[in-house]
């Protein structure tokens, strides 16, 4: 059982007994427009595949006992706003949510605590850094420019939003979500989202992206996701080591 939420009290309370240190995952995202075709739930569906598969990766390890906390799926998201769906919170409402989260769980002796982001709107991304530091806990940062060159080409190129990138890891898992005759008429369309917003732009039709996605979706496969998943799973589980070595 890899899920915080599905044990029960005493099989909570048994955790910091235990001789397998615990570790526990926070998994971020947002609910905002991916293009036509993917769901509005992309980035915390990335962010909880990452989770799980670090999890059952990790579920017989002799040191650590990994459990995944419910997702946070809400974050600030405001260069969606001309799409309908885009729920957006504040700044400060999204890291008090992640820091009280990690001071409840600290107060019960939950001290090692991993988080886990995948929507990078700049302002979101400070927030949860700022809460991250915060509390001292472990991130898996992968706009860090050693982790972000392990990634895919469109990755690395800044337009990747709702493109072949991200709509292949939701294909990975939940490709049910895709709208997929909508996915393969959709024509490449190149936008540097980093060098856009460097610029000014805060939202997506400034930015050019009257779909609400940049990046070439049409290309996505279930295969490139497992394969970026698998990238990101090593990624996270060295995050996890390092946690876990703390005192």
């Amino acid at each position: 059982m890899t899920r915080f939420a599905d044990l029960t009290s005493p099989q909570v309370a048994a955790l910091l007994t235990a001789e397998r240190r615990p570790v526990l995952l926070l998994p971020v995202g947002s609910v905002e427009p991916h293009g036509p075709h993917g769901p509005l739930a992309t980035d915390w569906l990335i962010s909880a595949g990452a989770c799980d598969r670090a999890a059952r990766r990790l579920e017989d390890d002799p040191e650590v006992r990994v459990l995944i906390l419910p997702a946070v799926p809400y974050g600030v998201t405001r260069y969606a706003s001309a799409f309908a769906g885009a729920v957006s919170i504040s700044e400060e409402t999204l890291y008090g949510l992640v820091v009280d989260i990690g001071t409840s769980l600290a107060g019960q002796g939950f001290r090692h605590l991993v988080v886990v982001n995948n929507h990078f709107e700049p302002e979101h991304v400070a927030a949860i850094r700022r809460a991250v530091d915060s509390l001292g806990a472990g991130y898996l940062d992968i706009l860090r420019r050693s982790n972000a060159a392990r990634l895919t080409e469109e990755f690395r190129s800044a337009s990747c939003h709702g493109g072949r990138y991200e709509t292949s890891l939701v294909l990975a898992d939940h490709p049910d979500l895709v709208d997929i005759p909508t996915m393969r008429g959709l024509p490449e369309r190149f936008v540097d989202m980093a060098g856009e917003i460097q610029a000014g732009r805060t939202d997506f039709l400034a930015m050019g992206m009257d779909r609400a996605y940049c990046g070439a979706p049409a290309d996505a496969t279930a295969d490139e996701g497992v394969s970026t998943f698998d990238m990101l799973t090593e990624m996270l589980i060295e995050v996890i080591r390092d946690v876990a070595r703390r005192p």
